[in-house]
C-alpha cells in the first residue's frame, strides 16, 4: 500500500485531497498516520497489505475486547486473548432504549473504564454503561475537514465527545448536549482529557430546551434525528449545514420527508445523502447534508 505520512491530526484536513485513496483506511500508530495514496501521486513509503483474519470479529476498545452480535465461543476468546492479551473481554448483546444503552456480560477478565485513542484524540469510557462506535471513524474525519475555525457548531446527541471533539480540534466552537447523564459525565471528561475546554460548552439536557441563537453547523447524530429537525430549524440561518443521521433501507429514501419538513419551516435546501456504514441486515446508517439556502 502506497502512503503518505503525517501526523495524526492532519488525518482530517487530508480527507478531501485528490491523492487520497478513499478505497482504503489510514493506518495510525501513537502520534503518526500513514494515509493511502493513489496510483500516480507522489507517496512516502510502501506499507505491506494487510491480511485478512479468518474467524469471528471483534473490537478493540482501550484495553479491551468486544465481541458484537451472537454470543461468541470458546475458540474465538482464546484467539481474542492471545492476540489482544486484553484487560477483559466482554460481549455486547445489544443495545437497549432511545438512550442505546448497552446489554453487556463481562466474559472473560474484567470490565470498567478504558481510554480509547482514536486519530490523536482520547475517548474515556465504560463500554457497560455507554456506547461507542468505531464504526462512524471516517464521518467524524469528514465533519471535522468540513468545519472552518471559529465556526459555532452545535451537536443535539453528544454522547461521550464523538463528533464534539474532533469538531473542536479543527477550530470549532462547539455547543456539546446531551440527556444521558452517564455519558454526559463522560463528555466533560473527555473535554478535559483533550485540553479542549476552550472550545466547547458542554450542556446537560434535553437539546430542544438548550439550543439557543443561530448555528453555523448543527449535528444530529442519532438514529431518532428526523423527528428533531423542526426543532433544529429553529436555529438556523442561510448557509447552516445540518448533518442528519438516520437509518435507512436505501440511502435517501427519507429526503422526501426531510424536504417536507424544511418547507413547512418556510426554507429551501441543498441536499445530499451517504451511506456511513451496514447497520443490520437491510438497514444502513446514513448521513443527509442539509444545506439552508
Amino acid at each position: 500500500m502506497l502512503t503518505r505520512r503525517c501526523p495524526v491530526e492532519s488525518l482530517a484536513a487530508c480527507a478531501g485531497e485528490d491523492w487520497v485513496d478513499p478505497s482504503r483506511r489510514p493506518f495510525v500508530e501513537g502520534d503518526t498516520a500513514w494515509i493511502p495514496v493513489r496510483d500516480g501521486y507522489e507517496f512516502d513509503e510502501v506499507l505491506p497489505a494487510r491480511t485478512r483474519r479468518d474467524g469471528r470479529g471483534y473490537q478493540r476498545l482501550g484495553d479491551l475486547v468486544l465481541f458484537h452480535g451472537p454470543e461468541p465461543d470458546a475458540a474465538s476468546i482464546r484467539e481474542a486473548v492471545a492476540r489482544c492479551s486484553p484487560r477483559g473481554v466482554l460481549w455486547i448483546r445489544g443495545h437497549a432504549g432511545a438512550e442505546r444503552l448497552p446489554e453487556v456480560n463481562v466474559i472473560a477478565g474484567e470490565g470498567g473504564e478504558t481510554v480509547c485513542r482514536e486519530d490523536g484524540l482520547a475517548y474515556r469510557l465504560d463500554p457497560e454503561r455507554v456506547m461507542f462506535s468505531q464504526g462512524n471513524r471516517n464521518e467524524k474525519r469528514r465533519l471535522a475537514a468540513l468545519v472552518r475555525p471559529g465556526e459555532r457548531l452545535g451537536d443535539l446527541f453528544a454522547g461521550i465527545g464523538y463528533f464534539s471533539l474532533p469538531a473542536a480540534r479543527a477550530g470549532a466552537h462547539i455547543h456539546a448536549m446531551e440527556l444521558n447523564p452517564t455519558a454526559f459525565a463522560f463528555l466533560e471528561k473527555n473535554i478535559a482529557l483533550n485540553g479542549l475546554a476552550d472550545r466547547v460548552n458542554a450542556s446537560y439536557g434535553d437539546c430542544r430546551d438548550l439550543l439557543s441563537g443561530t448555528y453555523d453547523r448543527l449535528v444530529l447524530g442519532h438514529f431518532d434525528s428526523p423527528a428533531f429537525l423542526e426543532v433544529a430549524l429553529a436555529h438556523v440561518r442561510a448557509g447552516t449545514v445540518i448533518h442528519l443521521h438516520a437509518l435507512e433501507r436505501t440511502p435517501g429514501e427519507l429526503s422526501p420527508s426531510l424536504d417536507a419538513t424544511v418547507t413547512s419551516c418556510g426554507y429551501a435546501i441543498a441536499s445530499s445523502v451517504r451511506r456511513v456504514k451496514k447497520y443490520a441486515p437491510g438497514r444502513s446508517h446514513t448521513v443527509h447534508d442539509l444545506v439552508i439556502q
